[in-house]
């Protein structure tokens, strides 16, 4: 049996439009103007893979080198709050698949299992009710639900 390795990928400062965004329309639809900085993280767990492939596929198919900064581990600053959403079971990830087609390709190999999660860091004086506020924002029950 294989292990899971984890990774974590995130647009560099410059490049990171959709938590801009993020910020921007959490603030001005919620009202949440304690709300300081949206950070916006993809987390891959991917089993069958060996230590060579996942390098390889780290960078080529997980991540953009040019934009995004790649991790094994998830660095917070202390004082922000963080929460993880991932898609229900039996709900198609079309990113886990696709990721798993592209690794299954390069690797003229089997299909890796493939699971994701996006994982929302905030910043700002939050309180308990802007935070449930943010998170019922963001999680659509129907196909998702809130992740370890």
């Amino acid at each position: 049996m294989s292990s899971v390795k984890r990774l974590f990928v995130e647009k560099r400062p410059g490049f990171d439009v959709e938590a801009r965004h993020m910020l921007a329309d959490l603030r001005e639809n919620l009202g949440i103007a304690a709300l300081e900085a949206v950070r916006v993280v993809n987390r891959y767990d991917l089993e069958g893979v060996d230590e060579a492939d996942f390098d390889r596929a780290s960078r080529t198919i997980l991540s953009e080198p040019n934009v995004d900064t790649v991790s094994a581990a998830l660095s917070v600053e202390p004082g922000w709050r963080v929460f993880a959403t991932e898609y229900l079971p039996g709900q198609y990830d079309q990113r886990a698949d696709s990721c798993a087609q592209c690794i299954q390709m390069i690797t003229c190999g089997e299909r890796p299992l493939i699971r994701t999660a996006r994982i929302y860091v905030l910043s700002g004086s939050l309180t308990a009710e802007d935070l449930v506020a943010i998170k019922g924002d963001l999680i659509n029950p129907v196909e998702s639900r809130e992740a370890s």
